[in-house]
């Protein structure tokens, strides 16, 4: 969902983009608007050496997206990857695929459990409202989805401390529709997909400027009103400037619970 957003919206922010997307031969195109970029290259990332790094000749963007299970594949996925990018494109931006998921642990417990408030929408019931949780946030991930994306930033810290201009994205919850989904707390980690196009052009166009963060990682979340997580330090150090809110569609859920699936 992420990279068809990418390919839908960052041409939309700035026509010089040229958007190539890379995934398994035979994959699903998952851009529903018919102006999304339609430059594919196909190969196994997980196995394909040689054709990664043909891929990634001449890029000055790269953004890390694709995963597979379990957790041992994955990482190395991530090490092939990231290994390859050193080589082959140094100077390139990197945005690598991380998650609110990563830092978990804490945030799990005011949004999360069964009886919870702000799950539940009983905003009135919440005084005060948390501090939205930090992008200085060292990861704390409760399952091997979140332990793969702090793999991920950690790979981000290495390209930042060897000059390359790295980038960790804590990715909220992004889908094919830019709507609701059944899951417990949705309206706190929505973004919409243009608000994740606007986030990566935001990083790329800061990093040319030569004003981005060393191994920075930033939430990338909506504007939403019951929002949990920073993204002032994201607006304020990179420009992001998120154009949506999830209580566009929420809104009439006042008091009533939050969408789960168990």
């Amino acid at each position: 969902m992420i990279g068809a957003g990418l390919r839908t919206y960052l041409p939309k922010l700035d026509p010089e983009y040229r958007v190539t997307s890379a995934d398994l031969p035979g994959a699903d195109d998952r851009a529903t608007n018919p102006d999304a970029h339609q430059h594919f290259v196909e190969f196994d990332a997980s196995k394909d050496d040689a054709e990664l790094r043909k891929a990634l000749e001449g890029r000055d963007l790269v953004v890390y997206l694709a995963r597979i299970d379990p957790l041992s594949e994955m990482n190395a996925m991530t090490d092939r990857v990231f290994k390859a990018i050193m080589d082959v494109c140094p100077n390139a931006v990197v945005i690598g695929s991380s998650s609110v998921h990563a830092t978990g642990a804490a945030y799990y417990g005011y949004t999360r459990e069964e009886n919870s408030p702000i799950a539940n929408r009983r905003f009135d019931e919440v005084d005060p409202w948390p501090e939205p949780l930090s992008v200085m946030t060292e990861p704390c991930p409760t399952g091997d989805y979140g332990v793969e994306k702090a793999y991920v930033e950690a790979w981000c810290h290495r390209l930042g401390a060897e000059g390359q201009s790295a980038v960790a994205a804590r990715w909220g919850g992004i889908n094919a529709t830019n709507g609701k989904k059944d899951e417990i707390s949705y309206f706190t980690v929505w973004c919409h997909q243009e608000d994740s196009a606007r986030f990566v052009d935001a990083c790329y166009k800061t990093a040319r400027a030569g004003k981005l963060r060393p191994s920075a990682h930033y939430y990338v979340i909506s504007d939403n009103t019951y929002n949990v997580f920073d993204i002032e330090t994201t607006k304020r150090e990179i420009g992001y400037e998120p154009q949506h809110h999830a209580e566009s569609f929420y809104g009439d859920d006042e008091g009533a619970p939050s969408l789960r699936a168990d």
